[in-house]
């Protein structure tokens, strides 16, 4: 997820009659969120890259590795996709393109988007910090991120795939 300056306006209440209005940020200064969901334990694991370069995705999934992570549901995002990514040797389950639906990060961050968006912080280290603040509350809390991203496909390809089975691509 990319966080940056660049402001939301969110829909609000007002009284009736009153006019509306919003600050934003324009500023285009951002920093990249990796996030790793499991949505069947409730557990996140996540780190802030500075881009979504093979490079910086490749430090993540090596992370993932000494975590205990042994496979890993991804897009098709051209980071993902690359050889120097897919060589750390963790197996990759890759999804259609275009099916936000099926990403379970992708929940992890409209919970993130409802709670940061819409407010100025002035510089990116605070809303990085308004960011890190969510992720905490949500990996205090197993049984939320469970329901969150806790699918039954999930748990069915779990089931009928063994890591041994599983084939690094």
């Amino acid at each position: 997820m990319r966080v940056g300056l660049i402001g939301k306006v969110r829909r609000i209440w007002v009284p009736k009659g009153e006019k509306i209005r919003q600050e934003i940020e324009i500023d285009q200064e951002w920093i990249y969120l990796n996030l790793a969901v499991n949505g069947v334990e409730g557990t996140l694991h996540w780190d802030w890259k500075p881009n979504m370069r093979q490079e910086s995705t490749g430090e993540f999934v090596e992370q993932l590795k000494v975590e205990g992570i042994t496979g890993i549901v991804w897009d098709g995002a051209p980071c993902h996709r690359a050889k120097s990514v897919r060589a750390r040797g963790v197996p990759v389950i890759q999804q259609p393109g275009y099916s936000p639906e099926l990403n379970p990060a992708e929940r992890v961050f409209e919970e993130l988007r409802k709670e940061i968006e819409g407010q100025v912080y002035g510089d990116l280290a605070k809303k990085q910090a308004a960011v890190e603040q969510v992720l905490t509350q949500l990996a205090a809390d197993p049984d939320r991120l469970k329901r969150l991203t806790g699918w039954d496909w999930i748990e069915s390809t779990i089931e009928n795939y063994s890591t041994e089975k599983m084939t690094v691509r």
